[in-house]
């Protein structure tokens, strides 16, 4: 259908630019950019997710460094890993996989990484930076959020727009990076009043609370577009699993003049922009320009 927002696609076209960036900067400049990605422990998404990101990484001509460390790792040895990491000229981007075991505090950990090479944009430096209109490595999915608005609407300015979900992942970042495209933006969340009201006004409707299906399709105006963050697994009533987002598509997609699936919208565009932003940090380390 038309009106659906392919991210499967999309991430496919941004990684083959990619690929021909990387090797231009091979070629003309003679580095390769380099991620490392650490996995502490044996969490099974976590694994799925670390071995995507290390394909994808090759697959566009990056360097791949993999740290897998056992479930015992202390914080002070973790924290001794991510400052060698700092100090590797070879790395660009560092990536910690959360969630990470219960004796490692993740807040210090991501404190503790160069804001220069933290491609998941999770500092409290690029945050603020990202807050005041500055230089920052921004949040992926929200920076992939962004770029399939831009790519089906074009210019944003002065639309409305509604972010539900005010996480420090993607709600508040998505804000930011709507305001930084001068639409006029609502943050709802649990204790919004009248919160079909204030999506129903929304001309952008982003959601990204984690509860499946929150979103029904009266809570859509009549040609927004509607980006679905949620990966939500429930048991249908025959039993097996399936995977929704926060919004109710069948009934969404009826009113929405774009939206995204799931799976199949924003999933995809994660790990491509994670791979965009390791190019911006080593681009940026390296003084160069493309």
């Amino acid at each position: 259908m038309s009106n659906i927002i392919d991210g499967k696609a999309f991430a496919e076209g941004l990684r083959r630019r990619l690929a021909t960036q990387i090797a231009d900067l091979k070629e003309k400049h003679g580095f390769i950019p380099g991620l490392a990605v650490v996995l502490v422990g044996e969490d099974p998404a976590s694994k799925v997710y670390v071995r995507n990101k290390a394909a994808q990484t090759v697959e566009v001509g990056m360097a791949s460094f993999e740290h897998k460390l056992p479930p015992t790792t202390s914080q002070s040895e973790l924290l001794a890993l991510v400052k060698r990491l700092n100090e590797d000229k070879s790395v660009n981007g560092i990536l910690v996989q959360l969630p990470l075991p219960k004796q490692i505090d993740p807040q210090a950990v991501l404190d503790a990484i160069d804001p220069a090479k933290d491609v998941d944009g999770f500092h409290v430096i690029n945050a603020g930076r990202l807050a005041t209109g500055g230089q920052a490595l921004v949040p992926c999915t929200p920076l992939g959020c962004l770029m399939l608005l831009k790519d089906r609407l074009g210019d944003l300015s002065g639309k409305r727009a509604v972010v539900l979900g005010r996480s420090n992942i993607v709600g508040k970042p998505m804000a930011q990076l709507l305001l930084g495209e001068s639409c006029t933006v609502t943050i709802a969340h649990s204790k919004t009043r009248d919160l079909a009201g204030e999506c129903r006004r929304a001309e952008i409707l982003v959601a990204a609370v984690g509860r499946p299906e929150m979103v029904r399709g009266d809570w859509v105006a009549p040609g927004a577009t509607v980006i679905d963050v949620g990966i939500n697994r429930i048991t249908g009533a025959d039993g097996k699993g399936r995977l929704v987002g926060d919004v109710a598509f069948a009934e969404a997609v009826k009113h929405a003049g774009a939206i995204t699936p799931v799976p199949g919208g924003v999933g995809p565009m994660t790990i491509a922009v994670l791979l965009q932003n390791t190019v911006t940090a080593a681009c940026r380390q390296h003084g160069v320009t493309i």
